[in-house]
């Protein structure tokens, strides 16, 4: 039982007995009192111990004290006098923190004993590591808060950017800090701190996708027969900057060609190119860069007019009066091509070459339209970024596209054609009838009428492709830049050649893997350009523009088309509109990590 005045230690922490009675009443620091059980407390010293305030801390030497007793069992009373000299509730005190401290002593007030050397090595060790630990992240934190990072900041960052790219689900180092651990929060911390610059794109690497082009070995164009079409003009026509042109045509009388690098020469089935464009399934356009399926030397070789002659894979024929196709043939070919922007193509129009070719496409053109070919004219951009400067330039609707898009069409009409009339499997591509057929008249119609239509589909038996007016197509113009058009190659080859052809179960094996890839890039590709249309924007906060009114909601709100950004956006007006309505509208604000934009009416 203790005494009066004596010093107990009661839950690790001192007190001083003031009364003894049925139970005890003790002093805790504070000045509070509370009534506790002898065996809620351990005696440290009789006492008399005045007050808890002379618990102050003595002068000593542990590591003598440490030393005489290693190797035996001694307690407080006795550790007390060998490391202060004396053994009083001053000294008592001091010897149980020096037990609950745990460096060189351990056990309990009644039983205590000294550690070994060793272990006191060790853990003066762990402690040392620990507060070097706890500093390293106090300085870390500190210039977190600041926004601003140094070298061996990069260790806890990298676990940040992991969860930034979607690879792990949490972060000690964001939870600690006191962050959501999300992908946006992870952004916008790393773009804080500068380990991102304030541009960077997550969305490829959040997909997981390849940012490095393939390197396997091209071989040497095989020797075969080929028809010289060399004496034929054949334009490549497409954007400015476009690297990888896979797609020519030319006429020759009233037969029309149209001339596609000849992938599948170099690229045949499950050779080690082939794997590697199938797990890719295209080739990624982002802003900032193009990642191709295939090895650049591919490209180099047989992107038509980048060599003075080219191979292709030459799909002919005759374009009716009533705009149907006749005659078709599909031979490997040589061919000269002169490269043309649509820009350029645009303002040769009116030449022979070009206005005859012009004229047989109108007529492919027109027999679409009259099978219910679908024509949703709403803003498109291109967007381009280099070391983070923007520009984003709107498509315009010129005749030299929609002449170069018709003669794809009807190219892979023609292909598609050619291949059932040889039996050959290939991934047709389809699109069903929306529930409601009309003619969208206005930007607001074609607004609503996009939403109506189902996406197209690849697949092995041919049918109809409701958005383009065919009764059967397949993508067959893009070898270099689309998996499925190089599996259409491979199949045609094999068939012109003599040779084996895949079945109709290993082509949908290959439709499956190239769609699953390719539609993980069109996503990535979609992201991107939205996140670098934000980037822009907010290196151009008094940014304003023209919104067209597309959909009214309730009360003043309206989705508003951005034709100069390719973008939509819900506003508030200050009174109502109706649809198709221009709208003076600004950037009322950017918040690139969450891909969001806001915008006012001005």
């Amino acid at each position: 039982m203790p005494q009066q005045n004596s010093l107990v230690l009661y839950k690790t922490r001192p007190a001083r007995v003031r009364d003894i009675s049925d139970k005890i009443e003790i002093e805790l620091d504070g000045a509070k009192v509370k009534r506790v059980r002898p065996k809620d407390i351990v005696v440290l010293h009789p006492g008399p111990l005045p007050s808890l305030q002379e618990l102050t801390d003595p002068e000593g030497d542990v590591e003598t004290a440490w030393a005489l007793l290693e190797g035996e069992e001694s307690d407080v009373a006795e550790l007390a006098e060998l490391a202060f000299g004396d053994y009083t509730p001053r000294t008592a005190w001091a010897a149980w923190r020096l037990l609950e401290d745990g460096l060189y002593f351990e056990g309990t007030p009644t039983q205590l004993r000294a550690r070994s050397r060793e272990a006191v090595e060790r853990e003066r060790a762990r402690r040392e590591n620990a507060a070097a630990e706890a500093a390293a992240w106090n300085g870390f934190v500190s210039r977190i808060e600041k926004g601003t990072m140094e070298a061996g900041d990069r260790e806890w960052l990298e676990e940040v950017e992991r969860l930034a790219l979607g690879r792990i689900e949490y972060s000690r180092v964001l939870k600690n800090l006191g962050y959501q651990e999300s992908p946006q929060s992870a952004h916008r911390l790393l773009v804080k701190v500068g380990y991102w610059p304030g541009w960077h794109n997550p969305y490829p690497g959040r997909a997981g996708l390849p940012l490095d082009e393939p390197r396997q070995e091209v071989p040497s164009l095989p020797r075969e027969e080929r028809m010289d079409l060399t004496r034929l003009d054949a334009f490549a026509i497409d954007d400015a900057g476009n690297e990888d042109p896979d797609d020519a045509i030319s006429l020759d009388g009233d037969r029309l060609w149209v001339h596609v690098a000849d992938v599948a020469a170099l690229v045949p089935p499950d050779s080690a190119m082939d794997l590697e464009a199938r797990a890719r399934g295209a080739n990624l356009y982002i802003p900032e860069a193009t990642v191709p399926m295939l090895p650049s030397a591919v490209t180099c070789r047989l992107g038509l007019g980048l060599t003075d002659e080219s191979p292709a894979l030459s799909i002919g024929f005759r374009i009716e009066e009533d705009g149907s196709l006749a005659d078709i043939e599909i031979t490997p070919s040589r061919v000269q091509v002169s490269r043309l922007t649509y820009t350029q193509a645009e303002a040769q129009l009116h030449e022979p070459s070009l206005a005859r070719l012009a004229a047989v496409m109108q007529r492919y053109h027109d027999r679409r339209r009259r099978a219910g070919a679908v024509s949703i004219d709403l803003p498109e951009a291109r967007v381009r970024a280099r070391a983070g400067e923007v520009v984003i330039t709107p498509f315009q609707r010129l005749a030299s596209r929609q002449m170069v898009t018709d003669a794809m069409l009807a190219a892979g009409e023609a292909a598609a054609l050619f291949c059932q009339q040889n039996d050959i499997s290939v991934p047709y591509a389809t699109q069903p009838a929306p529930a409601e057929l009309q003619t969208p008249e206005g930007m607001a119609a074609m607004y609503a009428y996009r939403r109506q239509l189902k996406p197209s589909r690849l697949v092995v038996e041919p049918g109809p492709h409701f958005g383009l007016g065919l009764a059967s197509y397949l993508r067959a113009t893009s070898p270099l830049r689309r998996y499925s058009d190089l599996l259409v190659h491979q199949q045609l080859r094999a068939c012109l050649a003599g040779g084996t052809l895949l079945d109709e179960a290993e082509v949908g094996i290959r439709i499956d893997m190239a769609t699953t890839s390719a539609a993980a890039i069109r996503r990535t590709e979609r992201l991107s350009n939205t996140h670098w249309k934000l980037v822009y924007l907010r290196m151009n906060r008094r940014w304003r523009g023209q919104g067209i009114v597309v959909e009214r909601h309730e009360g003043p709100r309206v989705t508003v088309l951005i034709p100069d950004l390719a973008m939509e956006a819900r506003i508030r007006l200050s009174r109502e509109a109706e649809l198709d309505a221009q709208v003076a509208i600004g950037v009322r604000e950017v918040d690139v990590p969450e891909l969001t934009a806001y915008f006012q009416q001005i």
